[in-house]
């Protein structure tokens, strides 16, 4: 069974970071690539970045420069480095195997408050 567990997002104050996790379980995690994906309320989901297997990374353009995706293969762990953020950064967070369509962990909620 393919799952998916994120974490470490919270409360943060604009212009500050935060490091996300993702946990994944049920599929040879290292020749899968990896994506990060956010939702915010009333919103839909959209691609932040992707990392292949081999560890090369793209990102969408509103994240670039401020996010950085990486992943620990002998983990089953994903990582998302996200700095400067802004209000328009608030959002449920959510990591999954790129292409494919299985269920989408719980997510983590990350929001940016002064």
């Amino acid at each position: 069974q393919v799952q998916f567990a994120e974490s470490g997002g919270g409360l943060v104050q604009p212009g500050g970071s935060l490091r996300l996790s993702c946990t994944a379980s049920g599929f040879i995690f290292e020749k899968t690539a990896m994506g990060w994906y956010r939702q915010a309320p009333g919103k839909r989901r959209e691609f932040l970045a992707g990392i292949t297997g081999g560890g090369t990374a793209n990102y969408a353009e509103s994240v670039k420069g401020r996010f950085t995706v990486s992943r620990d293969n002998a983990k089953n762990t994903l990582y998302l480095e996200m700095k400067s953020l802004n209000l328009e950064d608030t959002a449920a967070y959510y990591c999954h195997s790129v292409g494919t369509f299985e269920p989408w962990g719980q997510g983590t909620q990350v929001t940016v408050s002064a």
